[in-house]
């Protein structure tokens, strides 16, 4: 983490805001980032806010704007980042070749996809990176860690996968969970008690997977599932509703699907540009 002792996020909105917030919890020194954005109003006490570039050199920047908004940004942020600063990009749907086209000084340039459980240190960060040696990738790794789960992957093709997993599921979640208190509310339940079951039940579901799936003897999800359920029971004929025709895996894969695709317009689109 010694390597990046200087970090400028430009743009700090919903996903960059969330992963500084992580980093202040994780104890990162605030001193470390500063913030370039015309419309955030205010940062955590002891980081810098500007609403202008900075002159300086910076160890990493961080792009932390909209895909949409890459060419304005590097039309007037390629000088800062130069031979000794490695570019940090968060933009679902621009590729390697797309930043290294408009930032070609660039160090190393490091492609990340987390997701806003980044905030509370749960977010699964998937990387990939070109121009980084063994060293620079465990000073990345490093430096995630206070984010959730840093996951390298074996190429940069399967960043449009991941981002349908990691980076689009939380909304895929939160869908779920609404539509679980939704049910419960149609069966007789006061909406904010079926809110506050469900968001319950959901938290020690997924703790309770996350810590089978670590153990000496996995057990996966699906597996987990059918235990709870009884042969014969009131959780099994919910299951037969959910696995019927395999409707729920097949509604998932469709929304992923889409999700995907959209990812690979967007490299499309910047490639173009």
């Amino acid at each position: 983490m010694d390597r990046f002792q200087n970090i400028l996020l430009v743009g700090c909105g919903n996903m960059a805001g969330a992963m500084l917030t992580g980093w202040l919890a994780g104890g990162i020194p605030a001193s470390r980032f500063t913030v370039v954005d015309p419309y955030r109003a205010e940062v955590p006490e002891g980081v810098t806010l500007l609403r202008d570039l900075p002159d300086g050199r910076f160890d990493a920047v961080l792009l932390g704007v909209k895909p949409q908004g890459l060419d304005d940004v590097a039309s007037v942020l390629t000088g800062l980042v130069g031979h000794e600063t490695v570019l940090f990009s968060i933009l679902a749907g621009v590729e390697f070749d797309s930043l290294a086209a408009r930032f070609p000084d660039a160090a190393a340039i490091v492609r990340i996809m987390p997701n806003l459980a980044a905030a509370v240190g749960k977010s699964p960060i998937a990387l990939d990176a070109r121009g980084l040696d063994e060293t620079g990738r465990a000073a990345v790794t490093s430096l995630m860690s206070p984010l959730g789960t840093p996951e390298w992957l074996a190429d940069e093709s399967l960043f449009d996968a991941v981002t349908a997993l990691a980076g689009c599921g939380p909304a895929f979640v939160y869908r779920f969970i609404d539509a679980l208190a939704a049910g419960a509310v149609a069966l007789g339940l006061d909406e904010g008690q079926s809110q506050r079951l469900a968001l319950a039940m959901v938290e020690g579901a997924a703790e309770l997977a996350a810590t089978q799936a670590g153990a000496a003897e996995p057990v996966s999800p699906g597996e987990l599932a059918d235990r709870v359920a009884s042969p014969g029971g009131s959780t099994r004929a919910g299951l037969n509703v959910l696995d019927a025709g395999g409707a729920l895996v097949q509604v998932v894969a469709a929304a992923m699907t889409a999700s995907r695709d959209r990812n690979a317009e967007m490299a499309a689109e910047a490639r173009k540009a």
